[in-house]
């Protein structure tokens, strides 16, 4: 609960994966990938209930094995690669509200963005409270990929700057305008903007900048072994100090 309101976290976990097959249950680092945003739900301070949204039972089973709650299964029409996620989203809070369990919050939490904390989501929820606004998302900072570096590539193989109007007047890295990416890490909103916006990015959204080391999301394998490093190393990276917003070191 938070500011006397409650707090809803959902962790979507569908059985269907083109980029990883049954991703959502692989295991990283000794325990399957939907366990993740359910331990940092179950850490948030301000979460008062975890439940998995997915439309198979025996995702629903090791959800619950991991500590959620499995009050349904989801519909078929809202599991598809085209449903949109507000569907199931919406699906979930009218469900618990017909059954009188009622939220004023809720937070999504995606098995693909496995490295997420019980502090962020506290953190997160603490500046949508304190702000005016009604959602808030993960973001990161662009550095490598920022658009001031991006090159065109002609059909003879030769490169021009994208955003200069030549190499040498391409910025420097510390002068470049700081931009940032939505990373998936977490989504939050007041119940009433889902219902309004449909979505969580809208003219009432907040960006909550995310640890470098976290803002990584699994779509296929490379990404999946490239998060089982960070998260097999991570006392490493939290000793030596790399866990400022990404892209400030």
């Amino acid at each position: 609960m938070i500011d006397g309101k409650r707090v809803l976290a959902i962790v979507p976990a569908r059985k269907g994966s083109k980029g990883l097959p049954q991703k959502n249950v692989r295991p990283l680092a000794g325990k399957p990938l939907l366990a993740w945003p359910i331990a940092a739900a179950r850490a948030s301070a301000h979460v008062d209930r975890v439940i998995i949204s997915t439309d198979d039972q025996a995702f629903a089973d090791l959800a619950v094995e991991h500590g959620a709650d499995a009050p349904f299964l989801r519909p078929a029409e809202l599991a598809s690669d085209t449903a949109p996620s507000i569907g199931f989203i919406l699906h979930a809070v009218e469900t618990l509200a017909e059954a009188g369990d009622v939220y004023d919050y809720v937070v999504l939490l995606e098995p693909t963005s496995p490295l997420t904390e019980g502090s962020d989501v506290d953190a997160a929820l603490e500046q949508l409270v304190a702000g005016d606004a009604d959602a808030i998302v993960g973001v990161s900072k662009l550095e490598a990929t920022h658009p001031a570096f991006a090159v065109r590539k002609a059909d003879d193989g030769g490169i021009t700057p994208y955003a200069a109007a030549s190499f040498g007047e391409m910025p420097r890295r510390q002068d470049i305008e700081p931009l940032f990416v939505l990373d998936g890490t977490l989504y939050a909103s007041t119940v009433e903007a889902l219902k309004r916006e449909r979505g969580f990015c809208h003219a009432r959204t907040l960006g909550y900048e995310t640890a470098r080391h976290k803002a990584h999301e699994v779509d296929d394998l490379v990404d999946f072994i490239c998060i089982e490093a960070i998260a097999s190393n991570l006392d490493t990276i939290l000793n030596e100090g790399r866990t400022s917003p990404s892209g400030a070191e």
